[in-house]
């Protein structure tokens, strides 16, 4: 039986620069010397502020108009809930057209929905299932939006700068999520939720306009992947293929389900356990978001990045999501967000930059709408579930099981690739004390 043909077969990695030391100090942000990153920098900055704040602000008022933890639950599902079912065809979309046309689109639609929302809010006459069906919506733009975010990065900074400005973007993410929230807890005391929204809206316009000033004779463009019957399928085979990216994506599927369902707890904890009320779930949210900020920071110093890195991120991360749950003090509780934030960035920053590095470009919209279909659409079912458990078995177990069922997830991903001579433990005498490290082979 003769080979198939070349072009059916998937297109293998190309070499890409892998730093071998740290990174001098100077360059710590050496992507934002490309001007056109720069530009996107700034337009993401004040995006993703604003979007922590709808998130914040909508979360809160389901909240408000249900008195429901299951319903703020539903209300992520159904903002998750598109990209579970049509994520990876958004991937498909982001191949074949332009990442920056795609956006144009995507930011415009956004801004329409946010707008529409505040209207109905600040009118008076918003019901849940308005909330709902909006952020329903909202998340069928993300199937697309998402997975073209993350794939213009490479696009506007070349492959040399590219796991710097993986790591920049998280480090604006997170920003956006210590200043996002408590703007927005400020809004929600002060004239409540509709006027987030509202900013919100406006800063979408605002990236379109960024958009529109990045200078495309700069940037390094790909080809558009001709249509073609398969390439679902030709991407899923890739991805399947290498452990450096399907190993990721899995442990990605598990902390997004569980870890990932903070909104559902922090609401609930500033609500029932610690009634801090508004105030106190923006400023739970922004103590995550200060612990993630320091991890983005972080990881743009990190010099190698291997399976066992995200292995122990997310060891990491669950148990100091499960010890959180134990505490019954607001300021030990708030201390602890610190250091699941921090924990938790450092973790999906390594997956995001493993899976990217490890992906040919011209596949690599359908592979990271396969991470970002398991990192949202894992949240779809996380929501309701975590907020089915807070009410049946009370926040602080919530807590727990959020973070305990992500440690076990690494602990048996470690055990499994021992087994298979990807990992091996490793017992080190330092400074006189047993030292148990994970290494890889």
């Amino acid at each position: 039986m003769s080979a198939p043909p070349s072009a059916t077969l998937p297109p293998p990695t190309e070499p890409l620069p892998v730093l071998t030391t740290r990174p001098p100090w100077r360059h710590t942000f050496i992507a934002l010397s490309v001007p056109n990153f720069r530009l996107w920098t700034a337009g993401n900055f004040v995006a993703m502020t604003a979007g922590w704040m709808q998130r914040i602000a909508q979360d809160w008022l389901v909240l408000e108009l249900t008195g429901s933890a299951a319903a703020v639950g539903l209300t992520v599902a159904m903002q998750f809930a598109p990209m579970l079912f049509f994520g990876l065809l958004g991937g498909v979309l982001v191949d074949r057209f332009s990442k920056r046309a795609l956006m144009v689109v995507t930011q415009s639609v956004f801004a329409v929905l946010s707008l529409g929302l505040a209207a109905l809010t600040l009118s008076g006459a918003v019901e849940a299932w308005h909330v709902f069906a909006i952020a329903f919506a909202t998340g069928l733009v993300t199937v697309v939006d998402n997975p073209a975010r993350q794939v213009i990065v490479s696009e506007l900074v070349g492959h040399r700068h590219l796991r710097n400005a993986i790591s920049v973007n998280s480090s604006v993410f997170q920003l956006g999520g210590m200043i996002g929230p408590a703007i927005s807890g400020v809004l929600l005391l002060a004239v409540g939720a509709g006027w987030a929204f509202v900013v919100n809206g406006v800063a979408c316009g605002l990236v379109v306009g960024m958009l529109a000033l990045l200078r495309t004779s700069q940037m390094t463009r790909t080809t558009p992947s001709a249509r073609g019957r398969g390439q679902l399928r030709e991407g899923l085979a890739y991805a399947r293929s290498k452990p450096t990216i399907v190993v990721p994506v899995l442990l990605v599927a598990v902390y997004a389900v569980f870890g990932l369902t903070m909104p559902v707890l922090l609401a609930s904890y500033a609500a029932d356990v610690f009634d801090v009320g508004a105030g106190g779930y923006g400023l739970f949210n922004s103590m995550v978001a200060v612990g993630a900020l320091t991890g983005a920071l972080l990881s743009t110093r990190r010099a190698t990045i291997r399976l066992r890195t995200v292995v122990l991120g997310l060891l990491a991360t669950g148990v100091l999501q499960a010890v959180a749950g134990l505490l019954p003090g607001v300021v030990p509780f708030a201390l602890v967000l610190v250091a699941v934030g921090l924990a938790s960035l450092l973790f999906l920053t390594a997956c995001n930059q493993l899976v990217q590095l490890s992906s040919n470009i011209g596949i690599r919209g359908r592979v990271m709408s396969l991470y970002v279909l398991v990192l949202l659409g894992g949240q779809a079912i996380g929501g309701p579930l975590m907020g089915g458990v807070v009410e049946a078995a009370g926040t602080h177990v919530g807590m727990v099981v959020a973070g305990g069922v992500p440690a076990v997830a690494a602990a048996v991903t470690a055990l499994v690739l021992a087994r298979r001579g990807q990992l091996t433990l490793q017992v080190r005498v330092r400074h006189h004390l047993p030292m148990v490290q994970i290494a890889a082979r």
